[in-house]
């Protein structure tokens, strides 16, 4: 993916929030989903609070109606957990919920990554499908008096699915010729939006960097049992993986914080983890430089609340 570093000198000149307006596109993500708990209805609750001494009408209580822990229905939600990482592991965040922002130049890719997860959902569901008798087997086992066949679907094909779009965070253009004024208040709502979205997205990158160099710093300078601590390849590739996405996305609004990727980059650069292992002093080393790039994110960190770095809506 090409860096935002590369663009034309023209978008250098540009503020960091037009930058994201220029080269970046919204897209959402959602799921349709299978619900798996259910409220018991009153009697059932009034049969439940009868065995505490309390009144139904003070208990709220639910029936899980399939076990969630079968490797099958595992199966099916590990592949949403993998959708939503892949989807912010190519975007950044926007100030609207359930929207983050992606490279134009990018959509085409995230498009077939989507549709590929889609196919793979199908086909988790239809295995899962094949062992849908035997899970409400076992939820009626389970379950007791309170199991109700109703609660069931004949099928669980179709009832799970991924869905993605692009939602338009321009205003739109006929407020132009309807209402100017109302235009430009709107024009003034999606700057600050963007705004908002480089402050998040700094303060994203920011926190990352900063999990990840503690992380493998602690690993590298700690000791258990007067030994060096066992650290996986993961904790380097993390950050490679990092770089890679900060060099993809970045917007250049915080020199300091570019600075600071910088040196972590070149502290690590070509740094194997198994020679990590075999080098105590190597350890030692790689531990020392990373912890100066440590207290300066922390100094950052603690210097967020008087940038102004605004909290993502709730």
């Amino acid at each position: 993916m090409t860096s935002l570093l590369d663009e034309p000198r023209a978008h250098h000149t540009a503020s960091p929030s037009d930058r994201l307006r220029t080269t970046m596109a919204a897209a959402r993500l959602s799921f349709t989903w299978l619900g798996v708990r259910k409220s018991l209805n009153s009697q059932q609750k009034n049969q439940a609070a009868d065995s505490f001494g309390a009144e139904g009408k003070f208990l709220s209580a639910g029936k899980k109606l399939l076990d969630t822990s079968h490797p099958a229905f595992k199966a099916v939600t590990a592949i949403r957990g993998r959708a939503v990482a892949y989807w912010k592991g190519v975007s950044l965040p926007y100030p609207e919920p359930g929207v983050r922002l992606i490279r134009q130049d990018a959509i085409a890719r995230f498009d077939e990554q989507i549709a590929a997860f889609g196919e793979e959902l199908d086909d988790a569901v239809a295995e899962l499908d094949r062992h849908y008798d035997e899970l409400r087997a076992a939820a009626r086992d389970r379950l007791g008096d309170l199991f109700d066949n109703g609660d069931y679907p004949a099928t669980l094909v179709g009832l799970f699915g991924i869905e993605h779009d692009y939602p338009s965070v321009e205003p739109p253009d006929y407020l132009r010729q309807l209402s100017p004024a109302l235009y430009e208040q709107e024009c003034r709502r999606v700057q600050s939006r963007f705004d908002q979205a480089v402050q998040l997205a700094e303060a994203a990158f920011m926190e990352e960097l900063a999990r990840l160099v503690e992380h493998l710093t602690e690993r590298l300078g700690g000791q258990e049992d007067g030994k060096p601590k066992v650290f996986r390849d993961s904790a380097v590739d993390n950050m490679t993986q990092f770089f890679e996405r900060f060099r993809a996305l970045n917007v250049r609004s915080n020199e300091q914080l570019d600075e600071l990727v910088t040196r972590a980059q070149g502290i690590v650069s070509g740094v194997a983890p198994q020679a990590l292992r075999d080098s105590g002093e190597l350890r030692q080393q790689i531990a020392t430089q990373l912890a100066t790039v440590q207290s300066s994110l922390d100094g950052l960190l603690v210097d967020r609340p008087r940038r102004n770095i605004l909290r993502r809506p709730r």
